[in-house]
């Protein structure tokens, strides 16, 4: 395999604004993919108004227990009224228990099921890496075997620093380390379950480390800390906004505009490209 580069949208469907983002990223720039929730507010949109515009965008399913409304009855993780009302440590400790093991077996049907009436998903990955746990990434891979969706996304990214002391000088920064440590050692395991159902991966990702601080600088550095061949996905959060507004998300839809970014992945070797075409 040669080295192939996929910059992937999350949060496909959870505001017009990342629905306009993916629009124009990948129309305009070089977003390749994006992935689906079913449970968006603005999925309706995403999947009738922004999906026929690109014919050539790569979607997955973007499963996501975390925040929004259910589509199913999941009375352990939502409140009365059917939000969502639990965090990743919740999960984390009581993902052996076959009770949240069931709620989440029929929410993630719903949710693919959901994203399948619009289009042929081809990856799957989660909102805040819920997937990524374990026992939850045996279950998600077991699905996306039944489902006939080729990828699932592994999280192992290897560390690299940017030329950058602001952003390594505040609590996110190592938050997002032991977020690195956590899903690395997460990955070691489910690499042997994507073996198991007999699907396929990134090799590696970019965006755990500086979540929260994406820009064309990490992106670039992080692809230059990679040796040899294999998959790299970048995932971003992207908004495009209809005024002038500055924040962490129309930087990150600033990626998807980058001709000296792109040029230089290029430069790298890289192929930019998505799941769907690999």
């Amino acid at each position: 395999m040669q080295r192939k580069f996929i910059l992937n949208a999350d949060d496909f469907g959870m505001s017009k604004e990342l629905n306009k983002a993916v629009l124009d990223g990948h129309n305009n720039g070089f977003l390749t993919s994006a992935s689906l929730c079913a449970n968006g507010k603005a999925f309706s949109a995403a999947v009738n108004d922004i999906l026929p515009e690109c014919p050539g965008l790569g979607t997955g399913v973007h499963l996501n227990v975390i925040e929004g409304k259910s589509l199913t009855k999941c009375k352990l993780i939502t409140d009365k009224n059917g939000n969502f009302n639990k965090g990743y440590l919740y999960f984390m400790l009581n993902s052996h228990k076959k009770s949240l093991l069931n709620e989440l077996e029929a929410e993630f049907r719903a949710q693919i099921e959901t994203v399948k009436k619009y289009c042929k998903p081809d990856h799957i990955d989660s909102h805040v890496h819920v997937h990524a746990i374990p026992k939850i990434f045996e279950l998600t891979a077991k699905l996306a075997k039944e489902y006939e969706i080729p990828f699932i996304r592994t999280q192992y990214e290897k560390f690299y620093t940017i030329p950058s002391l602001k952003k390594h000088l505040n609590l996110a920064y190592f938050i997002n380390i032991i977020k690195i440590i956590l899903l690395n050692t997460f990955t070691l395991k489910n690499k042997n379950t994507v073996k198991k159902y007999d699907l396929r991966t990134n090799d590696f990702i970019l965006g755990v480390g500086y979540t929260g601080m994406m820009e064309p600088k990490t992106v670039e550095f992080g692809l230059k800390n990679l040796d040899g061949d294999g998959i790299a996905e970048a995932l971003i959060h992207p908004m495009c906004y209809s005024g002038n507004v500055k924040n962490q998300h129309s930087i990150e839809f600033s990626i998807t505009l980058d001709k000296r970014l792109e040029d230089a992945i290029r430069r790298m070797g890289f192929e930019i490209t998505n799941y769907k075409n690999l």
